[in-house]
C-alpha cells in the first residue's frame, strides 16, 4: 500500500506508521513488543502496540522515542496520558494506540488476554533479537 495525498502532504498508511511506531519502541528497548490488530473488534482504533520497561527512565525513554518518530513523520498525535508519574502511558495517534507500562503493571492489566481474539501482526522484520 502506497502513501496519499492530502494538501500536497504525504500521509503514510497506517502500517507504515505502526512500522516507524514499533521500531522506535525497540530501539530504546521496550521490551516484549505486541502489535495487535483490532479494527475488526473495535470501530475506534486499527492497532495497539504494547510494550513495557523494566523501570521509569526507560519507561520515558520509549513514550520520548514514540513522540520524536510521531513528530519527525508528522504523524498526529491526539493525547498521551498517564505522562507524569504513571506506571501506564497511553499515546493516542487516532488509528493507533500505544501502551507503553512498567512491568508489574503490564500483568496486572492484561491487555493481550483482553483483547485476545485480535490477530497478532508479525514484527520479527521490524525488532532486534536481543
Amino acid at each position: 500500500m502506497g502513501q496519499t495525498k492530502l494538501g500536497g502532504i504525504d500521509i503514510k498508511t497506517v502500517k507504515e506508521k505502526l512500522e516507524l511506531i514499533v521500531k522506535a519502541i525497540d530501539d530504546r528497548f521496550g521490551q516484549d513488543i505486541v502489535a495487535l490488530e483490532v479494527k475488526d473488534l473495535t470501530p475506534l482504533v486499527d492497532y495497539f502496540v504494547v510494550t513495557h520497561a523494566s523501570n521509569d527512565r526507560q519507561l520515558d525513554a520509549i513514550v520520548e522515542a514514540v513522540k520524536d518518530v510521531v513528530e519527525e513523520n508528522e504523524i498526529p498525535l491526539k493525547n498521551i496520558e498517564g505522562k507524569d508519574g504513571g506506571k501506564w502511558v497511553l499515546i493516542d495517534l487516532n488509528d493507533i494506540v500505544v501502551h507503553v507500562f512498567y512491568y508489574s503493571e503490564r500483568l496486572h492489566y492484561n491487555l493481550e488476554k483482553v483483547w485476545q481474539d485480535a490477530p497478532l501482526v508479525n514484527l520479527s522484520e521490524w525488532i532486534n533479537v536481543k
